[in-house]
């Protein structure tokens, strides 16, 4: 029996060693130096080669290492594989107080500001009058948010998938509704998972339907968004901004038209990082219930892909 992780793009060598001092008797193994494929039975996954998955005859589960499973192939996975995903408490206030801050950041014109600086333009205005935040997207992290925007003096809207009430949230649901969910959002902000359903959501037809001043902020997954029709509605003045902390490709490639737009706010994927103290604690309580037959963690339903 041994454990894979198979983190591409980064540095695990403190994953590994805290893995190891935690599960002192398990044969943990780092990609690309897998052994024998077949004694694998659980992986440890982000950004994994799609080549991996049909090489485990012997797979058990596969455990995201992060809050989003879209990184992994669900479909291809086979019959009986249980798919769990990392869940930080932190995670929630962290997102809800990026959102926040960014929210104020286009209420207050603070971008406008920072570029009349750069001129010595002196130039004040009023902050944008709309108070109206819609997220898309309202599981826990999206519910987390939308408290933290009504106890700032924010009218809080929320569209899902399937039906749902929520005290205080004026709420939407199914495609049916999306577009006039948008149009009534001065800011709107995607916190949905990916999947077939959601991917490439963020496009035309909803700019369209949004107010001219709206702003956009995706803290979800860059395949949430046609890129194309995002630059188009900007400068076309079909919505005023946005703010993107997710990217299709990341890091972003130097010549792309995000770096210097003028109404693009750019971060790093930074709006809520998991603890790796925390997802080490879900990773090895994963381990040794699957040793034992007890139930996991945090796992996924694989036909909802979330």
């Amino acid at each position: 029996m041994a454990l894979l992780v198979c983190v591409t793009g980064r540095d695990n060598s403190k994953l590994i060693a805290g893995l190891r001092e935690s599960l002192p008797d398990t044969d943990i193994r780092e990609w690309p130096q897998t052994g024998d494929l077949a004694e694998i039975e659980f992986v440890l996954a982000w950004n994994a080669p799609e080549s991996l998955w049909q090489q485990l005859p012997n797979l058990k589960v596969v455990q995201s290492f992060g809050a989003g499973v879209d990184g992994i192939p669900l479909a291809a996975l086979p019959s009986g594989v249980q798919v769990c995903r990392i869940v930080d408490p932190a995670l929630a206030d962290d997102m809800a107080e990026y959102v926040l801050g960014h929210v104020l950041a286009h209420k207050l014109r603070l971008s406008l500001y920072y570029q009349q600086q750069q001129h010595q333009v002196w130039r004040p205005k009023r902050a944008c009058s709309g108070r109206r935040v819609g997220i898309l997207g309202l599981g826990q992290l999206g519910q987390v948010a939308a408290t933290k925007l009504r106890q700032n003096g924010f009218e809080v809207l929320g569209w899902s998938r399937s039906e749902k009430k929520i005290p205080g949230i004026n709420t939407f649901w199914g495609q049916a509704q999306l577009t006039r969910f948008a149009s009534q959002c001065d800011y709107l902000i995607c916190l949905l998972p990916l999947t077939a359903q959601t991917r490439g959501i963020l496009d035309g037809s909803l700019f369209e339907a949004m107010p001219t001043q709206g702003v956009l902020i995706n803290v979800a997954r860059g395949a949430h968004l046609n890129e194309a029709d995002l630059l188009h509605a900007l400068d076309t003045e079909q919505i005023a901004a946005a703010t993107l902390d997710v990217f299709a490709s990341e890091p972003v490639e130097p010549e792309h038209a995000f770096w210097q737009h003028p109404k693009i706010t750019m971060t790093p994927h930074v709006a809520a990082l998991t603890s790796l103290r925390t997802a080490m604690a879900q990773i090895v309580s994963n381990m040794q219930a699957m040793q034992k037959g007890e139930p996991l963690s945090h796992c996924v339903d694989i036909s909802l892909g979330y």
